[in-house]
């Protein structure tokens, strides 16, 4: 895809759903690109600043290659300004040091290296590093592995579209039904994150969701109720929601962390709403999948391990019914 395109004098950059219309110089809201001399130049291009092999399931993705290592990577910088961000002090860094520089192929040698079945971009927003991302999971597939987007969702419609055969797995977070808050507190837009996850189900990218539960911000339960129908019914009842417990951070250090009674309440919300696949995070609880038919355990887990998976191929080894998800390397 061409990442942007011009208006006048301007150069729409097209990472991102801001679309920031930007002049000689100017850098976009995502403090990493910036146009010069007639193009977008995406200034941590072949920067990352956090490079860590995770368990997939950490991501969170319980779905996709269980029991499997992600080779992660994030660079500076953000399109939104959420203030519980845990991340903060790379997502919102607007000071471009200039880093060792880590060529698209060295990712992949070092993923190879540690036998990882996929590459997450993740840590930071991705979308806004999606010429490199993009680079690096062309190669990623070259070589077998899988390539995984950790996400707001605040992509623009012509990068979900140009990530068809790239990017194979999305974790992304719903973060409030409250449009107000979307465009005051995190800096973007409700609709266009409820658009952007239907268009990834569209493309046939496998998406998991994630709530990171706010005490006082997004924990009613009409708003906790909004979140799960629309899963429930614009992605589907056996989609993957994670709700996480938030703890005090960045700017948000006067609120309480999310108490277990909240998650299992938003669980239960959940599961009223239709939800088949529904998992707590952040508090050490057990995290079975089951069978969407016969309620036999098919994978066990303790925190991030995986400690044991009965799929046959995909499937429910009691009644053969196949688990929504990615089971094959």
């Amino acid at each position: 895809m061409h990442y942007f395109k011009t208006e006048g004098s301007r150069l729409v950059c097209l990472l991102c759903a801001h679309y920031c219309h930007l002049k000689e110089g100017q850098i976009g809201i995502c403090g990493v690109n910036q146009h010069v001399d007639g193009t977008i130049k995406n200034l941590v291009y072949g920067h990352p600043v956090a490079m860590h092999i995770d368990p997939v399931e950490k991501k969170p993705l319980y779905h996709f290659l269980p029991d499997t290592r992600a080779f992660s990577i994030g660079t500076i910088g953000c399109n939104f300004k959420c203030p519980f961000c845990q991340n903060w002090s790379i997502s919102q860094e607007k000071s471009l040091h200039v880093k060792e520089y880590f060529a698209p192929q060295q990712i992949i040698e070092m993923a190879l290296k540690y036998e990882c079945a996929s590459i997450a971009y993740t840590y930071n927003e991705p979308t806004i590093f999606y010429p490199y991302a993009k680079d690096i999971a062309i190669l990623a597939h070259e070589k077998g592995m899988k390539n995984i987007f950790v996400t707001n969702g605040f992509e623009s419609s012509e990068v979900i579209d140009d990530m068809v055969g790239i990017i194979d797995a999305a974790n992304i977070d719903l973060k409030s039904f409250n449009h107000d808050y979307y465009k005051k507190e995190l800096g973007g837009g409700l609709e266009t994150i409820l658009e952007n996850l239907k268009h990834f189900k569209r493309n046939g990218i496998w998406i998991e969701v994630t709530t990171l539960i706010v005490p006082t911000k997004n924990d009613s339960d009409e708003e906790l109720n909004s979140i799960a129908s629309f899963i429930a019914k614009e992605l589907g009842v056996e989609t993957p929601w994670h709700i996480s417990a938030f703890h005090p951070d960045y700017h948000e250090q006067g609120l309480p962390s999310t108490s277990v009674e909240t998650l299992k309440r938003a669980e239960a919300i959940g599961r009223k709403a239709g939800l088949k696949h529904i998992y707590i995070g952040n508090v050490g609880l057990e995290n079975p999948t089951r069978c969407v038919t016969c309620n036999a355990v098919l994978i066990t887990r303790k925190r991030f391990e995986v400690m044991e998976n009965y799929l046959v191929d995909g499937c429910c080894p009691k009644c053969n019914t196949k688990l929504t998800g990615v089971f094959d390397e």
